[in-house]
């Protein structure tokens, strides 16, 4: 029998934080705005098209003081290799991307998406595993993202951004924190737990996206959506810590066992392990980054759907 979790989260209020050294994972407009001129933090917007979240003319039009821009969907921070997208590149790439951004080993970031949409989240949630998956801890998202900025009322920039000369950034890769195919597939006959991110109707295999080549999910997986995570105030998309407990112990997870989060392309699962890993306390959690996208790609590989009419579920192999 599954154990139900009592999670204690780690997620406590920005003014708390603010009086530690240490930068936790979520902070708000106000955490930001405290903490704005020192000198060893970067801010680093990631807006792009996803939920019409903006690009590089509307980062020139309006951003947050000093902060610089890469773009989540232009800038490489995912790639497609042998006709699977989605996946991390390599070490030496991001290495490149990083440093060419300024950003060295020993800066604070502050991921700011663009706080327009539950999918948008994914962007931020996603370049903040890419930094902790290279070893780089020092790393946060504001929550609302660069809408939240401006509904909060603090100053606006325009123009260019803060131009940062080329660092020498230098990345570990963390193993455990990256789960492959041969880790997904082990993880059907052990103990670790598979978390499908998606919408329910992707989950129960109504609805196909068109990275994956069929409908269902992972055999054995259990689906924790990652936009009932996110809800919006005054047009702004934030992730709410509140309804985090409710939701995990609906998807009966144990916060003790390995847990592994899917999603298509390792997006919307990037929402997921940031919850899970970074908010709620699981002591182990790692994001498949080829998702369905390349699980799919071969057709013996089951793929898991719901039975019409019925609430249970059976194994379709292609």
């Amino acid at each position: 029998m599954v154990r139900l979790i009592a999670i204690a989260l780690a997620f406590v209020s920005s003014l708390a934080w603010a009086e530690t050294d240490t930068t936790p994972p979520l902070v708000d407009a106000a955490w930001l705005n405290t903490n704005l001129d020192r000198p060893d933090l970067v801010v680093l917007d990631v807006r792009s098209g996803i939920d019409n979240g903006g690009d590089r003319s509307s980062f020139r039009n309006a951003h947050i003081p000093g902060s610089i821009y890469s773009s989540y969907t232009g800038d490489g921070w995912r790639e497609s290799r042998d006709g699977v997208t989605g996946l991390l590149p390599p070490v030496a790439s991001l290495e490149r991307l990083i440093g060419g951004l300024g950003i060295g080993n020993d800066d604070t970031v502050v991921v700011v998406p663009a706080g327009t949409g539950v999918t948008d989240f994914g962007s931020a949630a996603r370049v903040y595993w890419t930094f902790r998956v290279l070893g780089h801890d020092d790393v946060t998202i504001l929550n609302g993202g660069f809408a939240g900025w401006r509904a909060a009322g603090f100053d606006v920039a325009s123009g260019q951004a803060e131009h940062r000369a080329f660092a020498d950034f230098r990345g570990v890769l963390q193993p455990e924190l990256l789960a492959s195919l041969e880790e997904v597939q082990q993880a059907r006959d052990t103990q670790a737990q598979l978390v499908d991110a998606r919408p329910a109707d992707y989950f129960r295999g109504e609805t196909k996206s068109p990275a994956a080549k069929g409908p269902g999910t992972i055999p054995g997986s259990r689906n924790l959506p990652h936009s009932d995570f996110l809800g919006q105030q005054n047009a702004v998309w934030y992730l709410n810590a509140d309804q985090i407990r409710e939701r995990v112990n609906r998807a009966e997870l144990d916060a003790d066992t390995r847990t592994i989060a899917f999603c298509n392309t390792g997006h919307w699962a990037a929402t997921d392990w940031f919850v899970l890993s970074e908010l709620a306390g699981f002591k182990e959690v790692a994001l498949y980054d080829g998702s369905m996208a390349e699980w799919s790609n071969d057709p013996e590989r089951p793929l898991q759907v719901a039975k019409k009419g019925l609430g249970k579920l059976m194994d379709l192999f292609n």
